[in-house]
């Protein structure tokens, strides 16, 4: 099974090492980090990753997925990046994401008519790229498979392993890396977190929202 994880500049490391820690894990599964080229990467937070495969030489994936993350602003117009998730979904079994992974999706046409969530921020921008919003941690609608903020990215790549290679093998990657969340705080979602936490958060994030909201309308308009 090949399954090719984007690995792009200012990407959120976590949206991509859940899942990769996960897929890595899958008996004779090859995962790939892919970019345009093999300069290491820098995520948003610091963290410096390498690509394992430039785009030229890729194999044909099995499963591709795009991460989310500051970076995937700028990847709404990237037409090289775009035409490549094309040509990828063209041939693979499961096109997936994983955040604001799924806008990037979008972007490429590759989200119209399919449910679909992303990080809660984010998620009133999925029906601009014609998908159908669903407020759910992960989302599978045939062979489009999508994964809420961050975090859910272990989640979404369980349900993808159970989907495509059993129950017993997704359990035993669980038990594996002790997946058994207990968090302090019920603060992972806007409903759990309050007007207070909300209220401290949202200025933060506010224009960076706003550039992704204006790339999501360009994206959109492209699409028609």
């Amino acid at each position: 099974m090949q399954i090719g994880l984007l690995l792009f500049p200012d990407l959120t490391q976590l949206d991509l090492t859940g899942p990769f820690e996960v897929f890595a894990r899958v008996p004779g599964a090859q995962v790939y980090l892919v970019w345009k080229n093999l300069d290491p990467v820098r995520c948003d937070r610091g963290l410096r990753m390498l690509p394992s495969t430039g785009f030229a030489d890729c194999p044909q994936c099995d499963v591709i997925c795009v991460p989310g993350g500051p970076g995937q602003i700028a990847l709404m117009e990237d037409d090289e990046t775009l035409d490549f998730l094309r040509r990828q979904a063209a041939g693979a079994q499961w096109v997936t994401s994983v955040c604001t992974g799924a806008l990037v999706l979008g972007a490429a046409g590759l989200l119209k008519g399919y449910r679909a969530t992303t990080h809660w921020a984010s998620h009133d921008q999925l029906a601009l790229l014609g998908a159908i919003p669903v407020h759910e941690r992960w989302v599978i609608d045939r062979n489009r498979v999508t994964g809420g903020g961050v975090t859910a990215g272990i989640d979404f790549a369980l349900a993808l392993v159970a989907t495509m290679a059993g129950e017993d093998t997704a359990r035993a990657i669980q038990l594996g890396i002790e997946y058994d969340p207990a968090p302090p705080f019920a603060a992972g979602s806007p409903t759990g977190a309050g007007q207070q936490v909300l209220d401290l958060l949202r200025p933060a994030m506010a224009p960076m929202l706003e550039k992704r909201l204006m790339a999501t309308k360009a994206a959109a308009a492209k699409l028609g």
